[in-house]
């Protein structure tokens, strides 16, 4: 049985849609979802759930910020060990050391839209949560990179610049 991934944002539409991403990149995982640090605690001290391979983790929520959420997270013997992927809006240094200093494992700048969304989720899935995600692409003659993902048709192509697609190579 594979581990959850667990998404820690209070944000519902884009937790809506980060896990029809995972559904479109054919990760089998189930995202479990929580909206802020002190559910996402509550959640991973639960015995009778199991602990997620990797916590996708925003930084400003409410009851508890996402920063004193990973500093309980990598204080605590039973959970240290799970990787923590900062995914925020803050393009702000200080919240980048913090992270950083605190145990994070990557920092990634979440920006609005499916495309970018579909773009960072389909290069941070494969690492961390073990599961293979190979995107087919095609270039097109306007130099834009249209990229299908084959296996499930329902989800719409992504298409990104050239420009983008050098900035965040898969």
């Amino acid at each position: 049985m594979l581990k959850p991934i667990l998404l820690v944002e209070d944000d519902r539409v884009y937790a809506i849609l980060a896990k029809n991403v995972l559904k479109c990149l054919n990760v089998p995982n189930e995202l479990i979802h929580a909206a802020d640090g002190k559910e996402a605690l509550d959640c991973l001290r639960n015995e009778d759930n199991p602990k997620p391979c990797l916590i996708l983790l925003d930084l400003y929520m409410p009851r508890m910020n996402g920063l004193d959420f990973l500093q309980i997270v990598k204080s605590d013997p039973a959970l240290k060990h799970i990787p923590v992927v900062v995914l925020t809006a803050s393009p702000e240094e200080k919240d980048v050391a913090a992270s950083f200093e605190l145990g994070a494992a990557e920092y990634m700048r979440k920006e609005k839209g499916y495309s970018d969304i579909m773009f960072k989720m389909s290069r941070l899935m494969p690492y961390w949560s073990g599961v293979e995600v190979m995107p087919k692409s095609k270039h097109t003659d306007s130099g834009s990179i249209t990229t299908f993902y084959a296996d499930n048709p329902s989800c719409p192509p992504k298409v990104v610049t050239a420009e983008a697609a050098h900035r965040y190579p898969c």
